[in-house]
């Protein structure tokens, strides 16, 4: 064995505390960390010869990005749609690294625990047993899974086996949807479906759910041709929700599969204030729930449910793979979702459904939900902001009041002068035709401190905007 290596080998206690004392270091200043900050153009290293081993990389790793480490894991990140890792989860991530398991591999610890973990979901959620759950990397991979499995139900609407035979006989697709989320366009790419082949219903005015009477004059006019219907369960602006139990009797009366997007807003479930925006969904065909999000987990961890194994494995079987097993006479994961091999990601979700329980997932939800009303209340209070929806879960969106023309550049400074402070980090967006900034508030850290801190920070940047606008 090379000599480092052996060393590292023969001191991996030392490396393990040394990783623990930054871990803690880092973690015990995540509140005086920016949300956000613009790294600096890094010196590229070579790749040494000899290598240094781990604890000289350690302190290079340090010298080399330190001064450059944010905290989008923190109570101020309203960036993208991130929960903060529970202190459980990331004792189940840390073991999972130091066990690297497959969790595919059915001889294996994992594959036991990842089928426990998503009985667990199941029970958080509120689904039926009859819906098959596996782990995959992100919601992208949910939605594309999905999406897929409602493809190949296209296809034997048809006659079709496209898992086997490929799309060359299926003509016509359908997919239809609201304002789905960029990920399903990403993934109807992937599938050779086609980005631009969403059909997109209409809207009503004040809101980002579909249409129901549109809906419903669609199927009218294309009465008896398969198609697939994606539905909104939390849009990333406001948090809408399509009516699924308006989409379900529509599904019962024209026969179509029916995908709910519930990345996030599918822990609404958790909450007996807000569950009732997912009634009906447990008469989906495939739901996409993501764990990085709300679930609080690290990332690359979301979950994808289906109550259609046999479609399932049509798809993403491994055929002709002996050393494999047969996939008809044995269930393994590997044969229902596109990857292999794959990280035991279910081991954080493990550990931080039996740390906090349902108590501690109804608190996580309906805290930020609390916090991001809070802040749409200091927000809808002040001149300088216009509120651009109502808040109805966790993420704020508003724009700043300046005149139509003058909007887009004045979000953009405000958003550039916000997020530099390092207090808060939030995005830009569009609502309804109009530029604006939306804060996702799904943090388990976040206080009304958090909430404060923030709005006065916003408050006195947008002032000097607004004024030179």
């Amino acid at each position: 064995m090379e000599m480092k290596l052996q060393d590292d080998l023969q001191q991996t206690d030392q490396l393990l505390q040394l990783t623990k004392d930054f871990s803690s270091k880092f973690l015990a200043a995540i509140d005086q960390l920016p949300a956000d900050k613009q790294p600096g153009e890094p010196v590229h290293l070579p790749l040494p010869v000899a290598g240094m081993g781990g604890a000289a990389t350690l302190e290079l790793f340090q010298q080399q990005y330190g001064d450059d480490l944010a905290a989008p894991a923190g109570p101020r990140y309203w960036g993208f749609v991130t929960g903060g890792v529970t202190p459980a989860a990331l004792m189940g991530d840390w073991i999972t690294s130091a066990m690297d398991l497959n969790s595919s591999d059915k001889s294996s610890v994992a594959f036991h625990i990842e089928r426990e973990t998503i009985t667990l979901l199941r029970s958080l959620l509120g689904l039926p047993d009859d819906f098959l759950g596996a782990f995959v990397s992100g919601a992208t991979m949910a939605n594309l899974t999905g999406l897929a499995i409602g493809r190949q139900w296209l296809g034997q609407q048809r006659g079709i086996d496209i898992g086997r035979d490929g799309m060359a006989g299926l003509q016509d697709l359908r997919v239809v949807s609201a304002l789905p989320h960029s990920s399903i366009g990403k993934a109807l790419s992937m599938l050779g479906m086609g980005r631009d082949n969403i059909i997109r219903l209409s809207v009503p005015d004040d809101r980002e759910c579909v249409d129901i009477a549109a809906l419903k004059n669609y199927l009218e006019a294309n009465k008896g041709v398969p198609l697939i219907y994606v539905a909104n369960a939390g849009t990333v602006n406001t948090v809408d929700f399509d009516d699924i139990a308006a989409l379900v009797a529509l599904k019962k009366e024209y026969g179509f599969w029916l995908h709910i997007d519930a990345a996030f807003g599918g822990f609404a479930a958790c909450s007996d204030t807000y569950k009732h925006l997912l009634q009906g969904w447990e008469a989906a065909d495939s739901i996409t729930i993501d764990a990085h999000k709300w679930l609080n987990v690290p990332y690359d961890s979301a979950m994808i449910f289906s109550r259609h194994p046999d479609l399932q494995v049509a798809v993403f079987q491994n055929a002709g793979a002996a050393y494999l097993g047969d996939p008809a006479a044995n269930f393994n994961f590997i044969n229902y979702i596109p990857e292999n091999s794959r990280r035991l990601r279910a081991l954080p979700a493990w550990f931080s459904l039996m740390a906090y329980g349902k108590e501690g997932y109804k608190w996580l939800v309906e805290n930020d939900i609390i916090l991001a009303k809070e802040l749409g209340m200091l927000l809808q209070q002040d001149n300088t902001f216009t509120l651009l929806a109502p808040v109805r879960m966790c993420v704020v969106c508003f724009t700043l009041n300046v005149p139509a023309a003058s909007r887009e550049a004045a979000v953009d400074a405000f958003l550039e002068a916000l997020n530099s402070s390092g207090v808060v980090c939030m995005t830009r967006t569009v609502y309804k035709g109009v530029p604006g900034i939306r804060a996702a508030l799904v943090n388990w850290r976040t206080t009304t401190k958090d909430v404060l801190l923030a709005y006065h920070t916003m408050k006195d940047l947008a002032a000097t905007i607004v004024n030179q606008y």
